[in-house]
């Protein structure tokens, strides 16, 4: 029964939301679609494809594939609209990085940085975690939560490798920890940017100003810490327990590298990572430049390359792309989103609501589409009930990016599934108790920092 439960309870908040969406249909504050045929057809499409997930029953590659096909076919979006994400830019980043990454490999790079990191933490498997979670999330709260995830897992995969330990014990609490520290700052995540932008679109006489670029941190800073904790007290007992597969494991030792062109790799992947640090380049063309270094400088075979990219991560990030889309445009996200947040008043009520909700859609749909969704919808509920509309908009924010339940959540999220060989539940198992913690903490702790009546 456990595994059904988060199944459970999304199907529940989804059809108790629709219950009641008529019935507050005449009070929006964002416009919902005149025919809410789609919006009903499209969270239809996404409890069959969560019951697909959660039972694996077929692939999960071919369930995402499934997914634009049903809304093609059921004219919620065009068939262009709904297979147009293949090309989307962050697959393509996600392509490139896999070539990247597994030219560290190939040349010897990931074996130097896992060996030196696993002689740092003594060989203890809960230090290890540590260390290179506080790394990815410090990093994080500078630079892109998904640049920084793309760049760390084939060091992580070298690092696993010379520990005996199975990537699946550390890539999930990574892309987490890159989540949690893209809350941080204005910078670390595209949802944060959202809710400031919003709050500068507000009538200046009322006197509200966006907060300031490392403001953030008040709130993003004590979830990194608190994520931290989590896992090295007691949440690496929720990882997935994977055994190593020795053979391929002893295929891999013994697999011979192109030492002579090591250097190559390093100056190619240290020029990578500053182009994406920096953003002198996009993160995709600094991504793909460096691709096409790695095998113009031999470092890798064209061969080599194809058979790098894990092609479950693709498939899925890109399939459900067109959910994402096809939640905004057809109203089904407004249309839940609207339904239960205009059922409360009380402020902590509402800024429970507003955070609990905004987690649940952001599992399923884009964080920085939950963001704009929910900021708007939340912002003059807030001014009309007399209370500052900060606090909301900070837990929106912040809820956007606490999303550790599925693996499309986030682009980190999804950027681990291949190397990590999760299935959908593991994510369950894994992020349900951090998902929680944090939830608790945006509702007590951001009334505290911003208070509803200043």
């Amino acid at each position: 029964m456990k595994r059904f439960f988060p199944l459970f309870l999304i199907a529940t908040c989804i059809l108790a939301t629709l219950a009641a969406a008529d019935a507050f249909a005449a009070a929006q504050t964002i416009v919902l679609p005149e025919d809410p045929t789609k919006a009903y057809i499209t969270l239809g499409i996404l409890c069959v494809a969560g019951v697909m997930f959660f039972l694996e029953i077929v692939p999960l590659p071919v369930t995402a594939l499934l997914v634009p096909v049903a809304l093609s076919l059921t004219n919620v979006i065009s068939s262009k609209a709904a297979f147009s994400y293949f090309g989307n830019p962050t697959v393509v980043l996600f392509m490139a990085m896999f070539i990247v990454g597994e030219a560290t490999f190939v040349t010897g790079f990931a074996d130097k940085v896992g060996a030196l990191a696993v002689r740092f933490s003594k060989g203890s498997q809960v230090k290890l975690l540590l260390y290179t979670m506080m790394a990815i999330g410090l990093l994080s709260t500078m630079l892109s939560n998904t640049g920084t995830t793309v760049v760390a897992v084939p060091m992580v995969l070298g690092m696993c490798m010379k520990a005996k330990i199975a990537p699946g014990r550390v890539l999930i609490p990574i892309a987490f920890a890159s989540s949690l520290g893209g809350t941080a700052t204005l910078v670390g995540t595209p949802p944060n940017g959202i809710v400031n932008g919003v709050i500068s679109g507000l009538d200046p006489s009322l006197g509200i100003q966006p907060f300031g670029f490392f403001e953030f941190g008040l709130i993003g800073i004590p979830l990194l810490v608190a994520g931290l904790l989590y896992y090295a007290l007691i949440g690496y007992k929720f990882l997935p327990d994977k055994k190593i597969d020795t053979v391929e494991d002893d295929l891999i030792d013994k697999k011979p590298r192109r030492q002579n062109k090591m250097w190559f790799s390093i100056v190619i992947f240290i020029f990578v990572v500053s182009m994406m640090a920096t953003e002198l380049m996009p993160l995709t063309t600094a991504a793909v430049l460096g691709a096409c270094l790695m095998i113009i400088s031999g470092c890798m075979t064209m061969r080599e390359a194809f058979r790098s990219v894990d092609w479950t991560t693709i498939f899925l990030f890109a399939g459900m792309l067109s959910m994402s889309t096809a939640m905004d445009k057809s109203g089904a996200a407004a249309i839940v989103a609207s339904a239960v947040v205009k059922m409360v008043t009380n402020p902590w009520m509402l800024m429970f609501v507003c955070c609990a909700l905004t987690a649940i859609i952001t599992n399923f749909m884009s964080n920085t589409a939950t963001a704009a969704l929910m900021a708007p919808l939340a912002m003059p509920i807030a001014i009309a009930s007399g209370i500052s509309p900060l606090p909301i908009i900070m837990g929106i924010a912040m809820s956007a990016s606490c999303c550790f339940l599925t693996p499309i959540a986030t682009p980190p999220n999804t950027i681990v599934l291949g190397p990590g060989r999760y299935s959908f539940i593991d994510y369950v198992k894994a992020g349900w108790p951090l998902q929680l913690l944090c939830l608790v903490l945006c509702v007590f702790l951001i009334p505290i920092i911003w208070p509803f009546h200043p």
